[in-house]
């Protein structure tokens, strides 16, 4: 790595190259993914079987999220540090909550892109002016070291015995700042490929988002941020430079801004997982885009959808975390999921309602076959640009 200003380093080119692998055994602990309430923003939190954890975004400024994270962190996950720390994009409901956390539980290695001087999306002189203010707590908040994160780098894992039963565990950086992993040599064109819509969309900082494939032997985990629906088209046409995967991470929340249905059905997921709120996400070309997914079996959501008129755009209420079956219980429910040592299958589990499932992983991945449905003029809803910090 070579240093940049801001103790701020690159992933080399041999990054680019060769993707490092931590290996897990078939004797060691399951590897566990928490997606935490924080209300409609972003704050995965992965346990590898080595016992390292990695939190993907932190949700908004303030108490609450901060709060929630670090109370599955530390009395549930048992940590006692975040080992690396991973910001997708610079929205407030996916970076604002890392400062407060911080303060809470120590943050080891911290990812990032470069943190725009200003407006990340691009507003006037004024909202790069707010944008310095709020953005402040970002730029100095404690962590042993901060690492700048591109397209086709790998996340450097703790690293296991290796040895026979042993499986291979990455996480790699799909894309970022509009740019993506190169396709595999030799892949074919994409079935789904001619399917692909475009839509003019008002650029944000959502367009840069950095997403993730996660693999623990067979098992695969997409996590694609806030990345909006031209950008994931490029993901998978007219290669397909993923794959299938088993567990989608809902895009934006479930917004109409992403969740290209192309992405969802080359990715081709069993689960999806969709960190919404109650009035956030749960698009319905979103919630239209995975009930035809080819191969969906279960789709998740954090909150059920309470927007008038919008009870169809909900899951069945057993797969809701928060307002679903236990309308009794608080907000702030997570949703936690184990793959076995042996990476052939994952329990998912809502622990404040009781709901626990278990699914196998698909050994062998094919290549999608059915089309997505139309989606020529999706019923996008137009949104209103945010001042910074931007909250989307």
């Amino acid at each position: 790595m070579t240093p940049l200003p801001r103790m701020v380093f690159t992933l080399g080119l041999g990054a680019l190259l060769l993707v490092t692998r931590a290996h897990a055994g078939l004797d060691d602990h399951t590897l566990d993914i928490y997606w935490n309430d924080v209300e409609g923003g972003g704050a995965t939190l992965i346990v590898t079987p080595a016992g390292e954890s990695i939190l993907i975004d932190s949700g908004s400024p303030g108490a609450r999220d901060a709060g929630r994270i670090a109370k599955t962190a530390l009395e549930v996950a048992h940590l006692k540090k975040i080992d690396r720390y991973i910001t997708t994009h610079f929205h407030g409901d996916h970076f604002g909550g890392i400062a407060t956390l911080s303060e809470i539980i120590p943050i080891g290695q911290v990812y990032e892109r470069a943190i725009p001087d200003k407006d990340p999306d691009g507003g006037n002189a004024d909202a790069d002016a707010r944008w310095q203010t709020a953005s402040q707590p970002y730029r100095t908040f404690k962590s042993d070291q901060r690492n700048r994160l591109k397209a086709g780098d790998t996340i450097p894992l703790k690293p296991l015995p290796t040895g026979p039963g042993m499986l291979p565990l990455s996480l790699r950086t799909i894309a970022g700042d509009k740019q993506f992993i190169d396709a595999p040599a030799g892949a074919p064109k994409n079935p789904l490929a001619d399917q692909l819509v475009h839509h003019d969309l008002v650029p944000t900082d959502n367009d840069n988002s950095l997403a993730f494939v996660l693999d623990f032997g067979p098992f695969r985990f997409w996590d694609g941020g806030d990345l909006t629906w031209n950008f994931e088209g490029q993901v998978v046409t007219p290669v397909n430079r993923v794959g299938q995967v088993d567990v989608y991470q809902v895009d934006h929340h479930g917004l109409d801004f992403s969740n290209n249905p192309v992405l969802i059905h080359s990715l081709a997921p069993t689960v999806s997982v969709m960190n919404n709120g109650a009035t956030k996400g749960t698009a319905k070309s979103t919630i239209d885009g995975l009930k035809s997914s080819p191969g969906i079996q279960a789709m998740y959501q954090l909150h059920k959808n309470t927007r008038t008129g919008e009870a169809a755009n909900n899951t069945s209420d057993e797969f809701i975390a928060n307002g679903g079956s236990a309308t009794d219980q608080p907000d702030g429910n997570f949703i936690k999921l184990s793959v076995a040592p042996d990476g052939k299958s994952y329990t998912i589990t809502i622990p404040a309602t009781g709901h626990k499932k278990t699914y196998e992983t698909r050994v062998v991945k094919t290549a999608p076959t059915a089309a997505p449905p139309a989606a020529s003029s999706p019923a996008l809803n137009p949104q209103p640009q945010a001042p910074a910090i931007s909250i989307k």
